[in-house]
């Protein structure tokens, strides 16, 4: 084993065997593409919900706008979820949202400062840890959602994709490297706790707002079109949508609808 391989284990496929809430079944390769193209095809097949497909190593993962990136073995928890959610298809946009929202619920209880910035990311501080896609998937069981997560771990600052990314190693947490099958662990748990409550009913936009760093800040909204919306971000609303007051009046802009959102300074 050598120095790098003792510090960036692989994950421990008995403890998360033993480990994983009760709706999930979790099933770890060692290598692959995309975790999302993974269980998109063992949904076409018939997978029940709760599947979940982690990768030790994802070698070209996906983000919003079919952007590529690949992260350093041992250094990122990248996953995929199956989901058949019964809420009607316009409900359908709270589930990265949601999803955004228990991942920074569960950094926070690990010790970490996380929030989420609309509509997928997860920060702590300025930065972003982690990202989600949602991808909608029809099979014959009926339409079913992915939902990928990569989430940074052990990236030293060299190994960032961007200057605006951060990883749980070089931020005020537990004392240590991560646990990658911790994390895991507490992500997966508060995702399916998280998702279960919206599909009994739950209310989840209060408490994304109050989590969310985009509300009451001045953002830029770019629009697939060229044009963009400034303005003052003051709500997410009962869709899931961003409110934008802006000077010409106030604007709704769905998760789908938007190429970037950024801060202005």
């Amino acid at each position: 084993m050598t120095a790098d391989s003792a510090q960036r284990p692989p994950l421990d496929e008995a403890r998360i065997a033993a480990g994983a809430r009760p709706g999930l079944v979790v099933e770890v390769v060692a290598e692959a593409p995309s975790t999302n193209a993974l269980v998109a095809e063992r949904a076409r097949q018939g997978a029940p919900e709760g599947l979940v497909v982690v990768a030790d190593h994802q070698t070209a993962g996906r983000g919003r706008l079919d952007r590529t990136w690949e992260t350093p073995a041992g250094t990122a928890l990248t996953f995929s979820m199956l989901l058949r959610p019964t809420l009607p298809a316009s409900e359908w946009p709270w589930l990265p949202l949601l999803t955004g929202l228990a991942t920074a619920e569960a950094l926070t209880a690990m010790g970490y400062a996380a929030g989420v910035k609309w509509p997928n990311d997860v920060l702590i501080g300025e930065r972003k840890v982690a990202g989600i896609l949602v991808e909608r998937v029809d099979t014959p069981d009926g339409p079913a959602a992915v939902v990928g997560l990569g989430l940074n771990t052990g990236m030293t600052a060299d190994e960032l994709p961007v200057p605006t990314a951060t990883s749980l190693s070089l931020e005020p947490g537990p004392e240590g490297q991560p646990d990658r099958t911790d994390v895991l662990l507490g992500v997966l748990a508060a995702i399916r706790e998280r998702y279960d409550a919206w599909q009994g009913g739950d209310d989840v936009a209060t408490t994304y707002a109050a989590a969310c760093v985009t509300v009451g800040r001045e953002v830029r909204v770019d629009l697939p079109d060229g044009s963009a919306v400034e303005g003052t971000a003051i709500a997410v609303d009962a869709s899931g949508r961003l409110v934008v007051q802006a000077a010409e009046g106030r604007h709704e802009v769905g998760a789908g609808d938007v190429v970037h959102v950024r801060t202005v300074a």
